[in-house]
């Protein structure tokens, strides 16, 4: 009995020391000492997938998706296709009740007007359509999506809008709920072909790598390395989900806000600067010979 109970003891020991061993500590101090001042609640969550080293800043809080929903959505999406109910390139039927105040593209179309679902999608993610997404998450079907993600081990990532039994949950979070850990955790799901299907996989990462809104964390990130990412913000929070494909090995990073006191949309706001300074800070620690900087004059030409 004592020696099996100190083989346990051993075992536990070896496992909290993984655990501990896990956490980039040089890394979590510097993105801390970003957050000091903050006029809102940050969670932060960083992994480098060559090392598995992490960074975890309320990484389990629970925050507003606001655009991140769109990926789960495309999850959705991409989950009926491959059971059979949806075909990639099947053609739909824009009508007027569909349209949504904004400036998004699907917006302008006439009523009655054709599209292919693939398109549909690609306005979804690529520049982040909310009418386009909408119609999706109609089409997909807001349980199969939940029920998708909840199969897929994401305990907390929801869709709330439009759906059956999340009404206090929209109220509290909006259109979806998640926490920094697993939005991440569904782009490294997505890029390394575990979502759905390889195919589907590969199909998902390309769309995410063809992103319209580029003025925040993509903005400090060499526009010649390959980055799949998806941004979000209303009112109280910014957010963005970002994998880059580093020339000294991938990482991604989720940076979520909630509860800010300034909800200005203008390009000083603190929310996007804070995602501008961790993934520069990031860009340069895990590739500290990179001598990029953002071109002068840039600012004109970003999104």
């Amino acid at each position: 009995m004592k020696k099996r109970l100190f083989i346990i003891f051993s075992v536990l020991i070896c496992s909290n020391n993984l655990f501990a061993q896990s956490t980039d500590k040089k890394l979590q101090q510097l993105i801390t000492s970003q957050l000091v001042n903050f006029k809102g609640t940050v969670g932060v969550y960083v992994k480098n997938l060559k090392t598995g080293k992490t960074v975890s800043i309320n990484a389990d809080s629970l925050f507003p998706t606001a655009s991140l929903i769109k990926v789960p959505i495309m999850c959705g999406v991409f989950s009926e296709i491959e059971k059979g109910n949806l075909n990639y390139h099947q053609q739909l039927v824009y009508k007027d009740s569909l349209y949504r105040e904004g400036d998004d593209i699907l917006g302008s179309f006439k009523d009655g007007e054709k599209i292919s679902l693939s398109k549909v999608q690609m306005l979804s993610i690529t520049t982040s359509d909310n009418a386009a997404s909408l119609w999706l998450q109609q089409i997909a079907g807001s349980q199969n999506i939940n029920n998708w993600l909840a199969n897929n081990g994401f305990i907390h990532t929801r869709a709330n809008a439009r759906t059956a039994g999340r009404e206090a949950m929209y109220t509290k979070y909006g259109w979806g709920v998640t926490t920094p850990k697993e939005m991440a955790t569904l782009l490294i799901k997505i890029r390394s072909g575990q979502a759905i299907s390889k195919a589907a996989s590969e199909r998902m990462y390309r769309n995410l790598v063809r992103i319209y809104w580029d003025g925040e964390a993509l903005s400090a990130i060499p526009p010649y390395i390959q980055v799949a990412s998806k941004q979000g913000a209303v009112d109280k929070s910014r957010s963005e989900v970002v994998l880059v494909n580093a020339p000294h090995g991938d990482y991604v990073f989720c940076v979520i806000t909630k509860n800010q006191t300034d909800i200005s949309y203008d390009h000083n706001n603190p929310g996007f600067v804070l995602l501008r300074k961790i993934s520069a800070l990031l860009w340069h620690y895990f590739e500290p010979q990179s001598t990029w900087k953002p071109a002068v004059g840039l600012g004109k030409y970003e999104e």
